[in-house]
């Protein structure tokens, strides 16, 4: 047994493929499996295979680390998909404890972005061994010479050690399946790749004389085995139906017996009585497991150390959907609905924290950014929930007796004829400008540092300004004192004065007033936001009014009525644009912005009671 363990470990790989969104991390997984033979020569495989969530498919971003596993030679590599969003950080810190190396890619046209130095510190302070991957090679616009150089500017930025920056690095095009040692020469398949992953990454350590050691770093669910645990064995032997301790975050050892064992082959799990040290497997039996924990000896207890994760950033208060349209649209619409998603979702999703509220009905819900928070409402409107969001607020904290707040490293790639205009809209956000060169010739990089609250309602703007045009990351960067007031939106709302249905020649008297948000035959209630008013003051107006019958004519009575295209919003939008007053309404249906107060009256005596504060 040992000596067939020891030849396993040697044979074995654990990688993380990290990097920038939309760098190409799920592409090159796809190009890995199919050159490894993973797929039949018949078998129909979908573009970014790993992407099984229907929002990743949508939005072309990875959300939820991905395990598979390649078989290249007589070697086995595991390989980790890892999400390139910051709001996601949670996902990556995790998983890197089950690599022994990482593979970061870099877009040879953009370079390292926000993300990409954000994944790349923590690949760094984990100590694992990093291989730098230029892809998109195929882009006429690279340039290759210069992203290496700038890669090599982070590294020595990063403080990484000697050894860490002794980089290997292969170019390639993960769409095209190819990779090269030298950028002048074009590759003819993955090979190359490949050879450097198993000279490269070290393979694992482990001893299978030793206490066993397994610390879950992701959960998942099956319906008929319950809660599966996913992770490294660091020591020991893992034997299905063995009675073992699961080492809780509190200290104590509880005792569980293990139900089946699977470990990755290509995109299936497959079952395995026994495992030694090095593997990555998913295992049942675990009862109310939580990620941190560790499975080892019940006797011999030796627990690895918890994870430690990024703290929540960004929060926004859940609340149960009060609006006469309420429970119209959704199947989950009561508060212990809320209370037992948003606390399920607080078990598996670790960089998020769910509190209680002095009010039964609505909860505080902390995540690492508008995204991380957005993906969950997301989440919960398409599985049938109804439910009310408030604004997102920053997390404050207190040192020494000052407020200090989160910053956001913001980097900007914008045609250099508008970078005027956003440089001016950021300094109103209390921005501070970092750097800016040139890139090409007709564009600019822009880096600022701005409090994570002045980026609220930023991109809708930025992608006027640009017109479309502007392409823009941003990634937690540290707290710093807190700015002042920072003014968001400086035009009013239309508010809807009746419940009833929007009539186009309402909406049509309006224009002049401000831009709509609605069409005519949209059902609305008082309160609901339908426009935005031309001037900074909100104003109540009648959007169901209707076209009184007559006998008499009037020149230009029955001209045709034209409405301007209405402005809509995602989600996200959404939440971006609403004020501290008002919420977003998010049912399966329908997104709608309304007034926290829905009633006329309550609003001017919770208006002049601000004003006399």
């Amino acid at each position: 047994m040992n000596c067939m363990s020891v030849r396993e470990l040697e044979n074995l790989r654990n990688v993380a493929i990290i990097a920038h969104v939309d760098h190409g991390k799920t592409t090159l997984v796809d190009s890995l499996l199919k050159q490894a033979g993973t797929f039949r020569k018949n078998e129909q495989v979908a573009d970014r295979v790993l992407d099984s969530n229907e929002l990743e498919r949508e939005r072309g971003i990875t959300i939820l680390s991905k395990n598979t596993s390649v078989f290249y030679e007589d070697t086995k590599i595991n390989i980790v998909d890892t999400p390139g969003h910051a709001d996601f950080g949670g996902e990556v810190e995790r998983v890197l404890r089950m690599v022994d190396g990482a593979l970061l890619l870099v877009d040879a046209f953009e370079g390292p972005m926000a993300q990409t130095k954000f994944v790349l510190r923590k690949a760094l302070e984990a100590g694992l061994r990093v291989i730098v991957m230029i892809n998109k090679m195929d882009r006429p616009d690279a340039r290759p010479n210069e992203v290496l150089d700038e890669v090599l500017e982070l590294f020595m930025e990063l403080e990484a050690s000697d050894e860490q920056l002794d980089f290997p690095v292969i170019y390639g095009s993960a769409r095209d399946g190819i990779s090269s040692l030298d950028p002048s020469v074009e590759g003819e398949n993955m090979r190359p790749l490949f050879e450097l992953i198993k000279k490269e990454i070290p393979a694992p350590k482990g001893d299978l004389n030793e206490v066993l050691q397994l610390q879950i770093t992701t959960l998942d669910y099956d319906d008929y085995v319950g809660r599966i645990g996913i992770g490294r064995i660091t020591n020991g032997l893992l034997q299905a139906g063995n009675t073992i301790g699961l080492s809780k975050r509190d200290g104590t050892v509880e005792p569980i017996r293990i139900g089946r064992i699977w470990v990755y082959e290509g995109l299936k799990r497959v079952e395995a009585k026994e495992v030694g040290p090095g593997d990555i497997v998913a295992l049942s039996g675990l009862g109310s497991v939580e990620i941190g924990e560790t499975v080892t000896d019940l006797n011999n207890p030796k627990p690895l150390p918890l994870l430690k994760i990024d703290e929540p950033t960004m929060s926004m208060t859940f609340m149960v959907n009060d609006s006469p349209f309420a429970g119209q649209e959704g199947k989950f619409i009561t508060s212990r609905h809320l209370r037992e998603r948003l606390y399920k979702e607080a078990e598996t999703n670790v960089s998020l924290r769910v509190e209680d509220t002095d009010s039964a009905d609505a909860f505080q819900v902390s995540g690492r950014g508008e995204l991380h928070l957005g993906i969950l409402i997301e989440t919960m409107r398409r599985e049938g929930y109804e439910l009310a969001v408030s604004k997102p607020e920053p997390i404050l904290k207190e040192i020494d007796g000052k407020i200090y707040e989160p910053y956001e490293r913001l980097f900007i790639n914008v045609p250099e004829a508008y970078s005027g205009k956003v440089i001016e809209n950021l300094g109103q956000r209390k921005a501070e400008m970092q750097n800016l060169q040139p890139v090409g010739l007709q564009n600019v990089r822009l880096e600022f540092l701005v409090p994570a609250r002045g980026l609220i309602g930023f991109r809708s703007e930025f992608l006027t300004l640009t017109k479309g045009e502007g392409i823009m990351y941003h990634s937690f960067d540290d707290y710093g004192p807190f700015k002042g007031e920072i003014t968001h939106r400086t035009n009013g709302a239309l508010i809807a004065f009746e419940n009833g249905e929007a009539t186009g020649y309402a909406l049509d008297s309006l224009q002049d007033r401000g831009e709509l948000f609605i069409v005519p035959g949209t059902k609305v209630y008082a309160g609901m936001i339908v426009g935005e008013h031309n001037k900074d003051s909100d104003i109540e107006v009648n959007v169901c009014r209707k076209k009184h019958l007559t006998n008499m004519r009037a020149a230009g009575s029955d001209d045709a009525i034209r409405l301007a295209p209405p402005r809509l919003f995602s989600l996200e939008q959404a939440m971006e644009y609403i004020e501290d007053d008002e919420l977003v309404e998010v049912t399966p249906e329908s997104i709608r912005m309304r007034k926290k107060l829905l009633d006329h009256t309550k609003r001017m005596r919770a208006s002049k009671k601000t004003m006399v504060e």
